[in-house]
């Protein structure tokens, strides 16, 4: 790590601005991978929930073994305490400072959140994770034991993801308290914080650069694979891209055990928190990254019942879809979200749109697609295949286009017409 230092000082400098839209070139969607979402999913409110909250945004001091220490927390816009909300905590690199992952908001993070998430940054001792006798990980554990005794959590839903020394101490968090976090993603991480077991599963989603220079590409691939082993999924070489290609692969293993998905993506570069494929603007991490934690649910509002589902409107219409575009010069990225309006529960489902002309289908994600233009049919993977009444589903792809960069058309969910938009 030594050698690292200075380069892990400055590479943020440079990359602080970025991850503000997914580009995802490169992205390779495997069916038959990954998990449900299933498991602690359901509500399990703080004692937040429901109070007049204290925490504001800004750094607190806390007293953890025998030390003082510090972090920084910023809330959603309008917080409330009558709905809870998901829990990021996003960790530095050596040399780094809790300062440095609210500049890059928390690796892109905060911004795709759509003011969905609580975010916690934690300063390191010496500016690392040493976490010697666990004392980082205790950390953690009393910032959560406070953070969630004065706001809103959905306890199902802690996230942690970190950058080289912050990587390993995602790792570190994901083997030693796999009951409190949901998922986790390092990047560019190693065993450097420590591994008390990795016998539970964790959702997990590793991103590494072929050509690192600080830590080996090898030593993601070794952490990655304790996850693949404690998940269950089927063992695999995943792809990586050509040096030289200044792209990304990212692969979803197939076989996890329901709920415990596990991604890896590999890019064409050297120690960056933020890789940038060649010819975009902007890094993919954030965008696949949060797509990979958000699949686990939505917030929900603990302090009411939930609301009854509307009844299909006349005409058979049980959903209603949405889309949003990014595009440049001879590509975009499409997000869509469907939500299922009717009174049944789907199990499996199918959504057919049409893609303007000229556009076609290079890459997608949370669903598989076929054709790749014209009339296209966008289906469930293994650990999105239930929709129930009132839930919705997220799912995108990136594509070419010869001018025309607008949104699909004409959606259907199992063969119903959807109404678009609201």
């Amino acid at each position: 790590m030594a050698q690292g230092r200075a380069r892990n000082r400055g590479v943020l400098g440079t990359a602080a601005a970025a991850a503000a839209l997914l580009i995802a070139a490169g992205t390779a969607v495997l069916a038959g991978g990954t998990a449900s979402a299933g498991p602690n999913t359901a509500l399990a409110a703080t004692a937040g929930c429901g109070k007049a909250p204290t925490l504001r945004d800004g750094t607190y001091t806390i007293q953890s073994g025998g030390q003082a220490r510090t972090y920084i927390l910023r809330l959603p816009a309008n917080y409330t305490s009558t709905q809870s909300y998901r829990l990021v905590v996003g960790l530095h690199w050596l040399n780094g400072s809790a300062n440095d992952v609210i500049a890059n908001g928390f690796y892109g993070l905060q911004q795709r959140s759509g003011n969905s998430a609580v975010f916690v940054a934690p300063q390191g001792l010496d500016a690392g994770w040493a976490n010697t006798g666990g004392r980082d990980v205790t950390l953690v554990d009393d910032i959560l034991r406070v953070v969630e005794n004065d706001l809103c959590i959905d306890t199902s839903q802690r996230f942690a993801l970190g950058f080289s020394y912050g990587g390993a101490m995602s790792y570190a968090l994901a083997c030693a308290r796999p009951a409190v976090f949901r998922a986790v993603a390092p990047i560019a991480g190693a065993n450097l914080s420590g591994c008390s077991s990795a016998s539970q599963p964790v959702a997990y989603f590793g991103i590494h650069g072929i050509r690192d220079s600080v830590l080996n590409i090898s030593s993601g691939r070794t952490i990655r694979d304790s996850f693949v082993r404690a998940n269950g999924c089927a063992a695999q070489n995943p792809p990586e891209p050509a040096q030289g290609s200044g792209t990304h692969l990212t692969t979803a293993y197939s076989g996890c055990r329901s709920g415990y998905p596990v991604q890896w993506a590999a890019f064409d570069g050297d120690h960056v928190p933020l890789p940038v494929d060649r010819n975009a603007g902007t890094s993919w991490v954030s965008g696949e990254v949060w797509q990979f934690f958000s699949q686990f649910g939505g917030t929900t509002t603990p302090s009411s019942s939930p609301s009854s589902p509307s009844p299909s409107s006349p005409g058979g219409t049980a959903c209603r879809a949405t889309a949003t575009v990014n595009a440049w010069n001879n590509g975009l990225t499409a997000n869509i979200t469907v939500t299922n309006t009717g009174v049944s529960s789907i199990n499996g489902w199918a959504v057919t749109f049409g893609l303007p002309a000229g556009q076609s289908i290079t890459g997608g994600w949370n669903a598989t697609y076929a054709p790749t233009s014209g009339r296209v049919t966008a289906g469930n993977v293994g650990y999105n295949a239930v929709l129930a009444p009132g839930a919705s589903v997220s799912f995108g792809f990136q594509a070419t286009h010869t001018g025309d960069s607008g949104t699909p058309t004409g959606y259907t969910l199992n063969g119903s017409a959807c109404v678009s938009g609201g």
